[in-house]
């Protein structure tokens, strides 16, 4: 079930495009739908449509913190502010609801955990032909909040199937091999103060 949200909240949904070099045969499609869920925090639906017997999907049934879930299916959402001097948060959400949050002072640099992050609210649902997970995160933590309300996020999903071929999904991809951490990722800016997506 998917947490409720107010009726006044701003959305939007995106499309994932695959990686030209990591195509896969069971995913049709992935969109993530994005709104504010109050306050400092905004709530991300990640829809996969597809073969979902062919894909490997890592299992739980609790949210926990964990690392490199980016191994296997996942699905991320990666933050920064409008002028912020190269510091980034990533953002990993699994199936099993396991999670992980890290901060970056530069691309791909510095890379710690971010220990004040609060565990998100994460339901996961799936069928024959669907795969939904649902994550709700408070940004309150995280200083760029409050010193630049204007947020950047690049959003993607690492798709692993039962062959454990790995097909890789984002909003926009830079040239050369998968990279989610690019600045020519983070496409989509969400305005804090003003609730605009």
């Amino acid at each position: 079930m998917r947490p409720s949200r107010s009726q006044s909240a701003i959305e939007r949904t995106v499309a994932l495009n695959p990686h030209p070099t990591t195509p896969s045969s069971a995913v049709q499609a992935i969109e993530v739908e994005v709104c504010q869920a109050g306050g400092t925090s905004i709530q991300l639906h990640y829809e996969l449509t597809g073969d979902i017997a062919a894909l490997l999907l890592p299992v739980g049934d609790s949210a926990r913190r964990s690392d490199k879930l980016w191994e296997h299916t996942c699905f991320e959402a990666f933050v920064a502010g409008q002028d912020d001097g190269g510091k980034y948060f990533e953002f990993n959400f699994a199936p099993s609801a396991e999670w992980a949050a890290y901060a970056f002072t530069a691309y791909r640099q510095g890379m710690k955990v971010l220990d004040a992050a609060q565990s998100p609210r994460i339901s996961v649902s799936h069928d024959a032909g669907r795969l939904s997970l649902d994550a709700v995160i408070d940004l309150q933590p995280l200083p760029l909040v409050r010193d630049c309300p204007i947020l950047r996020l690049a959003l993607s999903a690492v798709v692993e199937d039962v062959e454990h071929r790995r097909s890789y999904w984002a909003l926009a991809h830079p040239p050369g091999k998968p990279d989610f951490h690019h600045a020519d990722a983070f496409t989509l800016a969400v305005d804090m103060n003003r609730r605009t997506i």
